[in-house]
């Protein structure tokens, strides 16, 4: 027969078992946040220039050239004020070719240009997609909240998704 524990020895033994759920708890959201957080850090430096053009340098580039990482071409403005350029470059991706032209916003300040329009919104957005599928995992695992972990992970894939079909 296996004896009878003390009642507070019982009390201490859940609310330690409490105290470590808590922290579980805290440490896993705090993970998840973090990695929601270093999604968005990592999309916006290049969301930013997509989705705010207000003011900003619009037109379009003709691709001449594609090295190992960058893509060059000639730039025409299509917003009023600003000048052609014979050279600004482009990310190279596999959605760059050369030969093709795409509207672009230049970088202020910089010869560096970004895709505009749905393709170049959602490709900046892809590291976001990426947390979300990372979250999920921690959500699911750590946290136990597999309905929040799918909504999290289908989010991601539909936005990586959209973002393979568009660009």
């Amino acid at each position: 027969m296996i004896p009878a524990m003390p009642a507070s020895a019982a009390v201490t033994h859940e609310s330690a078992h409490a105290v470590l759920r808590f922290g579980r708890f805290a440490v896993m959201g705090a993970v998840a946040v973090l990695i929601l957080i270093a999604g968005v850090w990592a999309s916006w430096g290049t969301a930013q220039h997509v989705m705010l053009t207000k003011g900003r340098e619009r037109g379009t580039v003709e691709v001449s050239r594609c090295g190992q990482d960058t893509c060059t071409g000639r730039y025409s403005p299509l917003s009023e004020g600003w000048q052609p350029r014979s050279k600004v470059v482009l990310e190279k991706s596999v959605a760059v070719q050369k030969g093709r032209t795409y509207t672009v916003v230049v970088k202020p300040g910089s010869d560096d240009a970004v895709r505009s329009g749905p393709a170049g919104v959602l490709y900046a957005w892809i590291p976001l997609g990426g947390a979300l599928l990372l979250a999920s995992v921690v959500v699911a695992g750590g946290l136990l909240r597999t309905r929040a972990a799918w909504v999290m992970a289908l989010s991601g894939v539909a936005l990586l998704t959209a973002a393979f079909v568009t660009v």
